[in-house]
């Protein structure tokens, strides 16, 4: 009778420990679980961390590699090319002309893009999970780290971000009071188009000290009636390397304050090229802006000995 009741007790254990496995074995998996609502709204599940990444926008890419993850990128759009690294990966085509097989072919478990693109819908319908990110400003970028922090499950992502700000705020603490204040315009294309107040290139600007002649009212990268910047009568002008000729040949624009004192800095595209991106190399590009803002200060009147921003012809 004990031999019997040692048998059932033993069965009886058994099934407990079996079944207390069971559950803890479900319990690390939702454990494992991450989930993730995009910028479209949608909601994701996955059951561990992507370790197959592709990315259609440059600074999803660099965000991607600022968070240690650069190993998983399998794929990126044609303009990524930071770091060096991804230039050895498939190059998958921009917005329009996403190469679709190429990138199905490459099985990545997330692909991430902007609002933008024109392919979500079409990867999504082909069974990829497609992860949809937009930054326009500061906070999204800070919110974009975390997300895809989450996301990756690396450690910390926030300590990317603090550096990121550290180094905008070093930028703004290497000013000279002088060149507080200064008017500015930035020009982001010829036709033209600016970085207004609201954008994240203005944000950079304001925590510089200087004051953007676009306002936020007109939203963040207007396209400018070339008589407002002449009405506006900037006293500094940032512009890329490409936009650059003959701004003073434009109606009006030779007795802009800028131009007529030779306060005009010029990007070269390694520089012009990683300002346009909001992502996680904002802080370099506070510290370029803030390399013209001290030498317009040093030389009212004619500035600029420093041959990466050379007055504009």
């Amino acid at each position: 009778m004990s031999l019997l009741m040692n048998i059932r007790g033993a069965r009886k254990l058994g099934g407990a420990l079996t079944l207390g496995l069971t559950l803890l074995a479900c319990g690390a998996s939702a454990m494992a679980q991450i989930t993730l609502t995009d910028d479209r709204g949608h909601t994701h599940q996955f059951t561990q961390a992507p370790r197959r990444i592709v990315t259609l926008l440059p600074s999803l890419t660099e965000t991607v590699c600022a968070l240690d993850a650069c190993d998983r990128l399998v794929g990126v759009d044609r303009y990524s090319n930071y770091p060096d690294s991804v230039n050895k990966l498939p190059k998958l085509g921009g917005l329009d002309d996403t190469q679709i097989e190429t990138l199905v072919a490459l099985r990545p478990d997330v692909v991430l893009l902007a609002p933008s693109s024109r392919v979500q819908d079409r990867l999504t319908a082909l069974g990829l999970k497609v992860v949809v990110l937009e930054t326009r400003s500061h906070a999204d970028v800070k919110r974009l780290l975390l997300k895809v922090g989450q996301l990756l499950a690396v450690p910390d992502p926030l300590k990317v971000w603090q550096r990121i700000d550290a180094q905008v705020d070093a930028a703004a603490a290497s000013l000279p009071p002088s060149s507080k204040g200064l008017t500015l315009y930035y020009e982001v294309d010829s036709a033209p188009y600016a970085a207004g107040e609201s954008s994240f290139i203005g944000e950079t600007l304001t925590r510089l000290g200087a004051r953007n002649i676009v306002p936020a009212s007109l939203g963040p990268f207007p396209k400018l009636n070339p008589e407002f910047v002449v009405r506006a009568d900037p006293q500094v002008i940032m512009v890329a390397q490409r936009n650059a000729v003959n701004l003073a040949a434009r109606p009006g624009w030779n007795n802009v304050r800028a131009l007529r004192d030779k306060r005009v800095c010029v990007f070269p595209p390694e520089e012009s090229e990683v300002m346009g991106r909001p992502g996680p190399r904002i802080g370099e590009s506070a510290q370029w802006m803030a390399r013209c803002l001290r030498e317009v200060a040093a030389k009212p009147g004619s500035r600029n000995n420093n041959s990466s921003n050379t007055p504009a012809p």
